[in-house]
């Protein structure tokens, strides 16, 4: 595991930062910071879930929005990605032996929250894998947060990553033994790195190569591709999600915006879940792309003027204004 967080010209770590190490029942020990809220207001806590294959320093950003507001900010690096421990010899494969795994993660963060007394309420905002994990485990039941929004959710994969032919193939090729490989064209090259015309996560070049110079400064934060075994998992999750009565399981509220030009995950998957929920709504970001939280100033505006008027909710203090 890295115990410290990269620091870099175009993207400082923000001030008074903590970074520790937490270890899930099963063993794996992750990667965890944290920010007390810049104002010390301490009305709540903003729990941030990364998509796969990211890691910390990429919220930076999006971390001192948050503080700004007067929130303590958490932040962590999932099993097998980022700063956290590695689950194969080769650190640049993107592997989880199931997606209930996270969960595991996702647990033992909350462990560590409470025992350091992390404020309430708690909130999170999650992207993109992150989210599909988050929906995963509130289905499985009570949790300690007061709301969720999520970003680019991963309830369905745009077509033209996983076509409906791929998916038999990958299914069957983890039966086989083969979990462990790459998925079929996949290789250790991070999606983060790729150049950026035609990019399929952001419109925003100063962003995009902001993140691309992390990586850069720091390899061993990267993954490449997933594994046969991972997708294959991620496959069943997402079909779970996708179920008609699924979403109407939720008691806790939910914000989902979706990018409208969306080429990683399904926006039509996004919508048709975001129609069955009893609490929550979707809303598009027209012409953004996956990464609304690394997006172009206009589509990240919108994003974080949904998620300003939603997180706090009737909880937050009348005296203390976004």
């Amino acid at each position: 595991m890295r115990s410290d967080l990269v620091d870099t010209p175009l993207n400082p770590v923000p001030d008074a930062a903590s970074c520790v190490g937490v270890r899930t029942v099963d063993g794996v020990l992750l990667r965890l910071a944290w920010w007390n809220a810049t104002p010390g207001a301490m009305w709540g806590t903003v729990l941030l879930l990364q998509g796969r294959a990211e890691f910390i320093e990429k919220y930076f950003e999006t971390v001192r929005h948050f503080r700004d507001c007067g929130v303590d900010v958490v932040s962590f690096d999932w099993r097998g990605q980022g700063g956290s421990e590695r689950l194969t010899r080769n650190p640049w494969k993107g592997h989880v032996r199931r997606f209930s795994d996270y969960h595991l993660d996702l647990d033992a963060v909350f462990r560590d929250m409470q025992e350091r007394g992390r404020p309430k309420p708690w909130f999170v905002v999650a992207h993109s894998m992150g989210a599909a994990i988050l929906l995963a485990r509130l289905g499985r039941g009570p949790s300690p947060i007061s709301r969720a929004a999520l970003s680019s959710p991963m309830i369905g994969l745009s077509a033209n990553i996983a076509p409906s032919y791929g998916r038999a193939v990958v299914t069957a090729l983890s039966w086989l033994g083969c979990g462990r490989m790459f998925v079929p064209g996949g290789g250790q090259s991070s999606i983060g790195t790729k150049p950026f015309e035609n990019n399929r996560l952001s419109t925003d070049r100063v962003r995009y190569e902001r993140n691309a110079a992390i990586v850069a400064a720091a390899p061993d934060l990267a993954i490449g591709d997933p594994t046969i075994g991972w997708l294959a998992t991620a496959l069943r999750t997402m079909r779970a999600l996708s179920r008609p009565n699924f979403p109407r399981k939720f008691e806790t509220p939910l914000l989902i915006l979706a990018s409208g030009a969306d080429r990683v995950v399904s926006t039509l998957a996004t919508v048709r879940f975001a129609s069955r929920l009893k609490t929550g709504e979707a809303i598009i970001i027209e012409g953004a792309r996956h990464e609304l939280l690394m997006e172009c100033d206009i589509c990240r505006d919108q994003a974080l003027a949904a998620l300003d008027a939603f997180i706090p909710g009737g909880d937050r203090p009348a005296r203390r204004k976004l």
